[in-house]
């Protein structure tokens, strides 16, 4: 065995989490944009200094994850990565991200208590004023803004929401881990981004983005409106239906 092998045998792990996210940084920074040939395996396992095979597992996961393309006697390319998300789940974003092979960040952007205007009340369906808790929070994919979420809790339902920063925490997750939802609603549609949705996802103004709206109550009580956006070019929506009985 090769002194190289050697090294490889011991820290293959490393160096396949090393070519992993130095491929996935150069995909998500934009540095190699979609179309961008790959370096061929054995130029890779020259520049790593490990065998073909680490960096063969390496690539063959950044495709299962939809980073790249591997065609057969033409090497990898890069591809727009896709996250597909299903209509009818109430998920965390961290799992979208993290299915893509890529590290996961979220931060908080504004938070804001207040009593609820009537565009409030419009959008969580109360029946009277009360006070809410406006959220603005960023999920990032790498270091690429992976969607824009602008949320509204209704404190009346979740009291407890008040005294929650919400900085170690996204809102989504926390909600699911304590307020039991027993009913929710998922309007979907398309929309050009403005100026400070582009800005927040580091996109074009009027760039063609993707916009999930959500709803959820617990015992007949609104719990959250939650809008998600997402520059449509990087997300999918899956829905999987059976048909009806009888």
């Amino acid at each position: 065995m090769s002194i190289v092998e050697t090294a490889d045998a011991e820290g293959s792990v490393s160096l396949h989490q090393r070519i992993l996210s130095d491929i996935s940084e150069r995909i998500m920074s934009g540095a190699w944009a979609p179309g961008h040939r790959i370096p061929f395996e054995h130029e890779l396992s020259t520049q790593y200094n490990c065998s073909r095979m680490t960096v063969n597992k390496a690539l063959s996961q950044l495709a299962k994850a939809g980073l790249i393309e591997r065609r057969r006697r033409s090497g990898s390319f890069v591809r727009r990565p896709q996250s597909q998300a299903a209509v009818l789940e109430i998920h965390d974003i961290r799992i979208e991200v993290e299915a893509l092979g890529l590290p996961y960040r979220y931060e908080r952007v504004a938070r804001h208590k207040r009593r609820s205007s009537a565009e409030d009340r419009a959008l969580l369906e109360l029946g009277a004023a009360g006070p809410v808790l406006a959220l603005e929070c960023g999920h990032f994919a790498g270091e690429r803004s992976f969607a824009h979420e602008q949320r509204l809790i209704n404190l009346t339902a979740v009291p407890e929401a008040a005294d929650e920063e919400f900085v170690a925490i996204a809102p989504g997750p926390w909600l699911i881990g304590r307020v039991p939802w027993s009913e929710a609603e998922h309007r979907i549609r398309a929309v050009a981004a403005d100026r400070h949705i582009a800005a927040a996802l580091d996109i074009e103004a009027g760039a063609p983005c993707l916009v999930v709206e959500r709803r959820t109550w617990s015992a007949d009580h609104p719990v959250t409106h939650v809008r998600f956006t997402y520059p449509a070019e990087s997300h999918t929506l899956v829905a999987r239906f059976r048909p009806s009985q009888g």
